[in-house]
Formats: C-alpha cells, sequence, structure tokens
C-alpha cells in the first residue's frame, strides 16, 4: 500500500544548507522508491491556517517510508533542514485499492 512522507515546513530565510539539503535529498529516497510528488508548489488554504510549503514524498510502502527516514543517508542531510526550516513531517500509508469510507462511517454509527 502506497506510503507517503508529507512535510509542512514553515518559511525561511535562504542559506546555503537549504539548497545542499534540496540537491541531495533525492538521492536518499531513490533506493526505497520514493519520489517527489508535491515539492514548491504553491498551495491555497481553504481551511485554518498552513504558512510555508508542502512537501509530499511517495513511496511504495509504509515500511519503505520509516527505511528511508531511519537511513544513514537522509539521517546525515536532515539537520541542513531542520537547522534553518522549522516544520512538521509525518509518515503516513494511503489507503487501499477499493477503499470505501461509507465503512468508517458505519463504524463511528455503531459506536454511537
Amino acid at each position: 500500500m502506497t506510503a507517503y512522507a508529507i512535510a509542512h515546513l514553515r518559511d525561511a530565510a535562504p542559506h546555503p544548507e537549504i539548497a545542499e539539503y534540496i540537491e541531495r535529498i533525492t538521492a536518499t529516497f531513490a533506493p526505497y522508491g520514493g519520489r517527489f510528488l508535491v515539492h514548491g508548489a504553491q498551495h491555497e488554504t481553504k481551511e485554518g491556517s498552513w504558512p510555508g510549503a508542502v512537501v509530499v514524498i511517495g513511496f511504495p510502502s509504509i515500511a519503505d517510508a520509516r527505511a528511508w527516514w531511519d537511513s544513514p543517508a537522509y539521517r546525515e542531510i536532515a539537520p541542513l533542514r531542520s537547522r534553518h526550516i522549522p516544520g512538521d513531517i509525518i509518515l503516513v500509508e494511503g489507503v487501499p485499492d477499493g477503499y470505501d469510507p461509507a465503512t468508517t462511517a458505519k463504524a463511528i454509527r455503531d459506536a454511537l
């Protein structure tokens, strides 16, 4: 099942370490089947507040996403970003093929 690394990164001043991080990140997730799905695109906030940027990297599975996050190659470059750009990052599984949200609604109704 597809999984995603999703980052909500706050605005930051340009810095050479950020440029280096961006130059090197693709090589860290490529061995795990990762690829950018959203990167550097403008977003439109419809509810709430979302200052900064969104980044989405897709992986074949949650195990691949975790392996990338924990990999020595990514751990080596992560500080290049985190020292200069505050943000939130999550790993999350997508829904399986044939997912029906009515099943979730039924579980909520059954719990009431």
